[in-house]
């Protein structure tokens, strides 16, 4: 079957549309980052750049590190812009882009995400490294896709009656990171987490500036789930905004994905890190030697 071109847009020299970026551009190890200026936090180690370019907030650059290709890409904030990267990251491996057809040799691309994150656990340091064993949404995102094959029912079902959450929000999605992938970051350096990935970063998040929000306990709430899974309760650790979109979209397109998170801020004791960089810093230098590791 040929794609239409209004559902797959490609530019005038056979990009795909937002991430100006043709097959050749990438390698099958991504990392991605929020802030664009953080690909250059990331290729700066890189033994050599080979290609790279920029569309709005999605900035990508490929290269080698220590002989092993990578390329870093910047998502901006938010699983709308996931949705959109995710998706034509794969169609730049899985589909033939001048026949507009699906390749029948599928290729998986192994993502990891480098993120800031914040805990809602007092116990968790800020300036550690976390390591998303689940992400639930709290957006909708997965909800447009037939997704429930990759869901954790059961946990969603308990966090809905946890928190009594609300019907007028979207509902819970919960998914897990890619555990071949995940064992390659395995250290005492890593905590492992369960991230909530939220619409938005006030309200959402439980901020309150000069706006009330609709649940005054929300973030106390989620840092009190507990989810008995092979003989621990597992817990709500941090909260970020991409995560979910991440892991939901790599399992459906057939990706392995991880998110390493740099805890920057603590909404539990009120405290934020007073080396946010230097801690980010450490996390990529972390992750890119585990990469490289065999």
């Amino acid at each position: 079957m040929t794609i239409a071109p209004s559902e797959l847009i490609l530019n005038p020299n056979g990009s795909v549309y937002h991430l100006h970026l043709q097959p050749e551009d990438i390698a099958t190890t991504i990392i991605t980052v929020g802030d664009p200026d953080r690909v250059d936090s990331v290729t700066k180690h890189f033994d050599n750049i080979r290609f790279t370019t920029q569309k709005r907030e999605f900035k990508t650059s490929t290269g080698t590190y220590k002989g092993k290709e990578i390329t870093v890409i910047s998502t901006g904030i938010g699983t709308d812009n996931i949705d959109i990267v995710l998706n034509e990251l794969d169609a730049l491996v899985n589909i033939d882009l001048q026949t507009r057809t699906i390749k029948e040799k599928h290729t998986s691309l192994d993502i990891i995400r480098i993120g800031t994150s914040g805990a809602i656990q007092e116990d968790i340091s800020i300036d550690s490294f976390l390591i998303s064993r689940y992400a639930i949404g709290l957006d909708a995102l997965l909800y447009f896709y037939d997704s429930k094959h990759v869901q954790h029912p059961e946990i969603q079902e308990a966090f809905i009656k946890q928190m009594d959450w609300s019907s007028d929000k979207s509902a819970p999605y919960v998914v897990s990171c890619d555990s071949s992938l995940a064992l390659k970051f395995t250290s005492d350096e890593l905590i492992e987490g369960f991230t909530a990935t939220n619409i938005g970063f006030y309200g959402p998040q439980g901020r309150k500036l000069r706006l009330k929000t609709s649940d005054a306990m929300m973030n106390r709430k989620m840092g009190e789930f507990r989810f008995r899974e092979s003989g621990k309760n597992i817990r709500i650790t941090n909260l970020e905004m991409e995560t979910s979109g991440i892991y939901g979209l790599a399992k459906l397109l057939g990706h392995r994905a991880v998110s390493l998170n740099a805890i920057l801020a603590n909404r539990a004791t009120m405290k934020f890190s007073s080396s946010p960089t230097q801690t980010t810093e450490k996390l990529i230098a972390f992750a890119l030697n585990k990469i490289v590791q065999d």
